[in-house]
């Protein structure tokens, strides 16, 4: 069973072409488990539009943030393969099965990604433009891990929930989890168009609005959160 977590917020502009992408790749036992963290536009009505029993919307009782809806939305995972999903992206047609053969030989898999501003390509690789490698320590210094290009075995979730208080990135803390204590591996393919927008934080060349000394900090606690899991 495939489970994928989306986090919402206010989608309603792009949610419906990513959960078309998702559906026509899972099968009739699979979920789509959305947190939403208190949408206020039109995201709800469109998720309920398509009468899809495979679709699990959960309303959180206050806002939780980015880290906190993600985190929600896993604790309510019931699959044995978890994929993570933004609300924004497409995801290509093969990613389903490229990620599921890739996992019968790991515990976690991170894929490229084609990254568009939803029109024209801005960069055909994300691997290529991030320098993504393997490695706790390589990732705790430059993180590869985006949780939209992640997917993983249950019991990679059942070792990092709860999420330790204080960590910023959910995606790196999950990627920092699977490169200490699971098999990782990363597949070359680009398998979603990420999308990035005037909206969102991303890893793709916008300067970071993080102080030096934050950034040291929430690695320090990163690593706390991480060596002992």
């Amino acid at each position: 069973m495939i489970s994928v977590c989306l986090a919402a917020y206010n989608g309603e502009r792009y949610i419906k072409e990513q959960v078309d992408s998702i559906l026509a790749q899972l099968g009739p036992t699979d979920e789509l488990i959305v947190s939403d963290d208190g949408s206020t536009d039109a995201t709800v009505e469109i998720l309920a539009s398509y009468g899809d029993i495979r679709i699990k919307v959960f309303h959180n009782s206050g806002r939780k943030g980015v880290v906190g809806n993600f985190e929600n939305a896993l604790s309510l995972a019931e699959g044995d393969y978890i994929f993570l999903s933004d609300q924004d992206d497409l995801w290509l047609p093969n990613k389903v099965a490229a990620c599921l053969d890739a996992l019968q030989h790991a515990d976690l898999v991170l894929h490229d990604a084609v990254v568009w501003d939803g029109k024209q390509v801005l960069l055909p690789s994300f691997f290529g433009y991030r320098g993504v490698r393997r490695g706790y320590v390589n990732n705790m210094i430059r993180n590869s891990y985006i949780g939209c290009c992640m997917c993983f075995r249950k019991c990679l979730l059942d070792k990092a929930l709860p999420f330790p208080k204080r960590i910023a990135i959910h995606d790196m803390y999950l990627g920092l989890v699977g490169e200490r204590s699971f098999r990782v591996a990363f597949l070359c393919d680009p398998l979603i168009y990420y999308r990035r927008h005037g909206n969102n934080a991303s890893q793709t060349g916008e300067k970071s609005k993080y102080s030096v000394f934050y950034r040291i900090k929430y690695r320090f606690h990163m690593f706390k959160a991480t060596i002992n899991r």
